[in-house]
């Protein structure tokens, strides 16, 4: 039994779009209506499920009978003009569809027959046009998609007015998809390596991105590995031979120089002027101490002592061990010569205190969103660098230290991937799904029109890439379809999330990869907006469809009804004992952002349907909430 359709909420959003959204209809459209009331001038009230409006009709007709309708105007008013005779209530649909058939001349089929009779049931209006487009698509359905998937996407694309194009509905098709992505970065990813036609800047920079969403971790687990690089390196105690690996191992990544030795592997070759009230990267509070004038100590003194005391990356006793070496500063005369030595002596204490944290703070930022890497890194080049820079030295340094025949290399490599193992914690889990969203760049087109955007940064992700790669004329077609294929995955989240109007619905189709194992997730949030226009966290209903190696097909019905969270848990597999243990941890999580758990339900999945969705009140009107737990 799979569990593999976005239907539940997506059939209540439909309802509500119906029910709150005013009909607008389009020349051509044909819909089903009922004649309520008669007026002058062969004006009618026509009712069109639960929606009413006023009509001029061509010819006179009774109150109370059923038709189909064509609207052959809208301005200055709408014209109807009717295509079926009056439809008595005994009429069997199948009556009702091959009336409608022979009144506008439309192919017999049995996809076209299915097309209308979904129409008629969802009280929507189409036209000719769409129809024939739609019947089409019906005909020639990608495997693995059923009949009803694509009518769904086809509703969406009338209901919406989206564009009745085949890149709109293959999006849309791949938007309700549950499982897949992996499979589709899986197949990119081969094709991509063995294409020979591609540039090869464009084509490293693609492995670099789908290497980037493939391993999360990479990152952390090379912070690691540069810290204790660094603690080699400061370690009088370590023999020479380590040493200079440890060194030449930094030196291949780019971040320290090749002149670099291990008697100046630390010094400062470049100094530049950095503002005491700007800096943010400890590499900075190094260049404003060297750059500082004598009638400024004072106020640098201060401002070396508020950075240190913010510092969340630091402990309470590197704080005080800083903040005394500051105070012995400052009882010295000001000179070039003790200012150089000041500096050279907080950059070694923040360089071992860093080095010595990482591990314990591995997914933790401080207050301006830097990680410890990201001091380290400032601390040894000397200038400041951004996250994506920063990124690509840990991705190269991870490259180069997995590929080095250095024993000892490869020991620093496996421990710090056991250490990112033991660390998987709540935070290391949202770490990698923002990482993964991130790099896959779903919405890069909106994030352009953020003033404050990283451009560099959205430029390195993979859409905006796979946008240039699809505009290469010589590639092979099998990456070319593949390419696509994955363009309309991501298309298709933006597509199937969408808003009316306090309403908002979310789709995530995540990729996942840890350490080996693979898993889709997919992330489905039905919610509303308050009238400030901020998520009201009061309410809640959010689905998590994951495809687990060891669990199989797992869903997650998450539902909160005034702070108070119930989670249902569906998978065919004996699970009670797994998740038993788990209980008291989710609810001291939850209760820590102010929910209350009221009862955690393991189900297997209904022969029927997978998450058999109850509408109880309003809880189909919840907004929803980002969980950290």
């Amino acid at each position: 039994m799979t569990a593999t359709s976005l239907n539940p909420i997506q059939m209540q959003q439909s309802a509500l779009t119906l029910n709150n959204q005013p009909l607008t209809l389009k020349q051509g459209q044909v819909f089903q209506g009922t004649i309520k009331q008669l007026y002058p001038d062969q004006m009618a009230e026509i009712q069109v499920g639960h929606q009413k409006f006023i009509a001029k009709l061509e010819v006179p007709l009774k109150a109370g009978d059923a038709h189909f309708f064509q609207v052959t105007g809208t301005s200055p008013q709408t014209e109807l003009k009717v295509v079926t005779g009056p439809m008595g209530q005994t009429a069997s649909q199948s009556q009702q569809i091959n009336q409608l058939l022979d009144s506008m001349n439309l192919p017999k089929t049995a996809e076209m027959q299915q097309l209308l009779a979904h129409f008629m049931k969802a009280q929507l209006p189409i036209s000719k046009e769409q129809l024939m487009q739609a019947e089409v698509w019906l005909k020639a359905l990608p495997e693995g998609v059923t009949k009803m998937d694509a009518l769904q996407a086809i509703q969406k694309m009338v209901e919406l007015k989206m564009p009745m194009t085949n890149d709109v509905f293959q999006a849309l098709i791949s938007g309700q998809k549950t499982t897949g992505m992996v499979s589709v970065m899986e197949s990119f990813t081969q094709l991509l390596t063995k294409e020979i036609a591609l540039p090869e800047n464009l084509k490293q920079t693609l492995i670099q991105q789908v290497n980037a969403i493939a391993k999360p971790f990479e990152v952390e687990t090379g912070s690691l590995v540069l810290a204790k690089s660094i603690q080699i390196l400061s370690n009088n105690a370590a023999a020479m031979s380590e040493k200079i690996q440890a060194m030449n191992i930094l030196k291949e990544a780019g971040i320290l120089p090749q002149q670099a030795t291990l008697q100046n592997w630390s010094s400062f070759s470049d100094v530049k002027s950095v503002q005491s009230n700007q800096f943010q990267q400890a590499g900075e509070v190094i260049q404003a101490i060297l750059t500082t004038k004598s009638d400024n100590i004072n106020h640098l003194v201060d401002q070396l002592k508020s950075w240190t005391a913010n510092q969340s990356l630091l402990t309470n006793e590197q704080r005080q061990s800083l903040n005394q070496l500051i105070d012995r500063f400052n009882q010295l005369p000001a000179t070039k010569q003790t200012l150089e030595i000041f500096a050279k002596q907080m950059q070694e204490q923040f360089i071992k205190a860093f080095a010595e944290n990482s591990s314990e703070r591995l997914f933790t930022q401080d207050a301006n969103a830097l990680s410890i890497k990201d001091h380290l890194l400032s601390l040894l080049k000397h200038e400041a660098t951004t996250p994506l820079q920063n990124e690509v030295f840990m991705r190269n340094l991870m490259k180069n230290s997995v590929e080095s025949p250095q024993a000892m290399i490869q020991q620093i490599v496996t421990q710090a991937d056991a250490h990112v193992q033991n660390s998987m914690d709540s935070k290391a889990m949202e770490h990698a799904l923002k990482t993964v969203l991130k790099n896959l760049g779903v919405s890069y087109e909106a994030t352009l029109s953020n003033k404050s955007a990283d451009l560099q940064q959205i430029a390195h992700q993979l859409k905006p890439q796979l946008h240039t790669l699809l505009q290469e004329t010589h590639i092979s077609p099998q990456l070319k379809e593949a390419a696509e294929m994955l363009m309309a995955r991501m298309n298709g989240m933006q597509l199937a999330s969408g808003e009316n109007g306090h309403q908002h619905q979310l789709i995530m189709q995540v990729p996942l990869e840890f350490f080996g194992k693979k898993m889709d997730a997919t992330l489905q949030w039905n919610g509303r907006m308050k009238e400030d226009g901020k998520i009201d966290a009061n309410y809640a209903r959010i689905l998590f469809y994951l495809q687990m190696e060891s669990m199989k097909e797992t869903v997650i019905d998450m539902q909160v009804q005034n702070r108070v969270v119930s989670v249902t848990v569906f998978n065919e597999n004996d699970i009670i004992p797994l998740a038993e243990p788990l209980k008291s941890a989710l609810k001291i999580g939850l209760a820590e952002k102010e929910y209350q758990l009221s009862g955690v339900f393991i189900k297997q999945f209904e022969k029927a349907q997978p998450v058999k969705t109850p509408v109880v009140g309003q809880q189909e009107e919840h907004s929803g909430v980002d969980f950290r737990i």
